[in-house]
């Protein structure tokens, strides 16, 4: 895909690694002195761009759904009077021309709109021949292949200024954050899409403010592109997402007390350093394959005798027990149960599907 970077834009954005891009401002327009005072008390942050939320995709009826196309001129007038590129959401095609015909700078494609890709192809369909820039969030279920099908469909609309937005993901009954970041899927995404830029949403992961500074700094030790962080002159009395969002003064602060990491360096001693561990790694890495291949030489073996002797290739029991071991061992090797249990769980269903592929041959 033909993908331009952030830089690349045109709107005088430069964001760099010891700077990343910056998207702030209230999640929902309320009034244009909640609008306006909120973006000037954050313009000199070192914000990118200014956001809030025109239209409000809720789960439920009856809950604040946004002020709508009313509330378009408080956001350009806010960006007027900073000097900064403004953003909102779109859920629909007449959203997008009514952001569009307003003036607002960059659009982006919300998790309840990414998760259907009827919605996403109409919105595809009517910005076909517009230049302007889309940035489109993962769906709320952890699908990655939606969220790519999503950004596949704005591409071939003629769209190149395109980012996605990590938001998280829902499930249900969250042990802590509002959604799970499962950082896994957009590291994927980054790797099948290496020249497209991700921006972290802490505050729609956190869904409460003590939990955003965590999530951020880990985005950026993942090198993240950027970050939306959602601030507010009174965030207690929100009209909507209240828990997440921060002052002004404290976004600075929250600002403040980020590292951002360097992607390389030219530090002769680290990098003779990094070598060597990379090349101890490397060595167990192809030491894992080898005794992986043992592994499963001994279970096609197994395969073949429980063939012959007419047994069932699950033997619960079994499983069980070596499951139930490897977890008890996971601490002694400083290793988390979580991890131990997703490989052991991995290695049993390749085993599972070895002997399967012995058990049906020649039947």
């Amino acid at each position: 895909m033909n993908i331009l970077n952030i830089k690349d834009w045109g709107l005088g954005i430069h964001p760099s690694k010891e700077k990343p891009f910056l998207i702030s401002g209230p999640c929902s327009a309320e009034t244009e002195e909640q609008v306006v005072q909120t973006c000037t008390q954050i313009a000199h942050l070192g914000v990118d761009v200014l956001r809030a939320g025109i239209w409000k995709p809720r789960t439920r009826p009856g809950s604040f759904e946004g002020i709508g196309i009313k509330a378009l001129p408080w956001l350009i007038e806010a960006g007027k009077q900073t000097g900064k590129p403004v953003c909102c959401e779109v859920a629909t095609p007449q959203h997008a021309e009514e952001a569009i015909q307003h003036g607002v700078d960059i659009l982006w494609i919300g998790a309840r709109t990414t998760v259907n890709p009827f919605a996403v192809q109409a919105i595809a369909d009517s910005l076909k021949g517009i230049d302007i820039p889309v940035m489109i969030k993962n769906p709320v279920n952890p699908d990655l292949e939606l969220w790519i099908g999503a950004i596949e469909r704005i591409a071939q609309a003629g769209i190149t200024k395109i980012a996605a937005i990590h938001r998280g993901f829902s499930v249900y009954n969250t042990p802590k954050y509002r959604n799970q970041p499962q950082w896994e899927i957009p590291i994927e995404l980054r790797r099948r899409i290496s020249n497209l830029e991700v921006i972290c949403d802490p505050s729609h992961i956190a869904g409460e403010r003590a939990f955003l500074y965590e999530i951020a700094q880990h985005a950026l030790d993942l090198d993240f592109d950027g970050l939306m962080l959602e601030s507010h002159i009174t965030p207690d009395t929100a009209w909507s997402d209240a828990k997440q969002q921060v002052t002004p003064q404290d976004l600075e602060t929250l600002l403040n007390q980020l590292i951002t990491r360097q992607l390389d360096t030219d530090n002769l001693d680290y990098l003779n350093k990094i070598n060597q561990f990379r090349a101890l790694i490397d060595n167990l890495d192809t030491q894992t394959l080898h005794l992986l291949s043992e592994r499963m030489e001994i279970v096609r073996q197994i395969g073949l005798y429980k063939k012959e002797s007419n047994i069932a290739i699950l033997q619960i029991d079994r499983w069980l027990d070596v499951r139930e071991g490897a977890l008890k061992k996971a601490t002694s090797y400083h290793l988390s149960e979580d991890f131990v249990e997703d490989i052991i769980n991995t290695i049993h269903k390749e085993s599972i599907r070895q002997q399967t592929t012995i058990m049906r041959k020649d039947s």
